[in-house]
């Protein structure tokens, strides 16, 4: 059974490398994500994730991807011995292969999901999900936060990610599951299927730790669940 469950956003910004101008500015949502994936992999080697790409429902593990289509030709990998290289590996795989990188996990095996999976499935997938040994899950909140917002703000954005923050710092799977994918997808909250795939992993979960940072008009949420 899986015993943490921690919860990051998945930026390119999170890599120092891709906003060489800008490091002490992302510094805390790197700070914040590490942090989290250091407390997963010292109960864990081995992972397995959660993202959301509308490539999903796939399955990737054991290759190696690269940044370079974010501006710059950052290699990471999957495993440590990862045999082949996907040249299209899809964002949330290459935080998640990032993160294993720098905190010494031996591998991450990635579970994609469609942005539109139905709340039902993202709760059987947690469901199947349970005998697994560490649980990361991806995934942004809304980008149409204030003057930064992506596109035009909405004023629904601030508000639905106080529901997130409140959900995952209570580990309350109950409050997950009730997300409005609609309503998530309008405000580009793109990570609602990956929270709700968490929340479907039967255990009696507390919260850690959490934190939640938006500097850029996105919500970054960042929790540590254990069982």
């Amino acid at each position: 059974m899986i015993s943490r469950l921690v919860v990051v956003p998945h930026p390119p910004l999170l890599v120092p490398e891709l906003v060489s101008g800008a490091v002490p500015d992302t510094g805390p949502v790197r700070s914040a994500c590490l942090a989290a994936a250091r407390d997963l992999a010292a109960g864990a080697s081995d992972w397995v994730a959660v993202g959301v790409d509308p490539s999903g429902p796939r399955v990737v593990e054991g290759v190696a991807g690269t940044f370079r289509g974010f501006g710059v030709d950052v290699r990471v990998s999957l495993s440590a011995d990862a045999s082949s290289v996907d040249e299209d590996l899809p964002l949330p795989a290459l935080v998640a292969a990032w993160l294993r990188e720098r905190v010494g996990a031996r591998s991450v095996r990635v579970h994609l999901v469609p942005p539109d999976l139905p709340t039902a499935e993202c709760v059987a997938l947690g469901e199947r999900l349970a005998g697994s040994p560490a649980l990361l899950v991806l995934g942004d909140g809304s980008h149409r936060r204030g003057e930064l917002a992506v596109g035009r703000a909405d004023e629904r954005a601030e508000p639905f990610d106080e529901d997130v923050r409140e959900a995952l710092a209570t580990a309350d799977t109950a409050a997950l599951r009730a997300v409005d994918p609609v309503t998530a997808a309008e405000l580009g909250a793109h990570g609602r299927a990956a929270w709700q795939v968490a929340a479907g992993v039967p255990g009696a979960w507390r919260c850690a730790r959490s934190e939640f940072l938006a500097p850029f008009g996105v919500g970054y949420h960042v929790a540590v669940w254990e069982a």
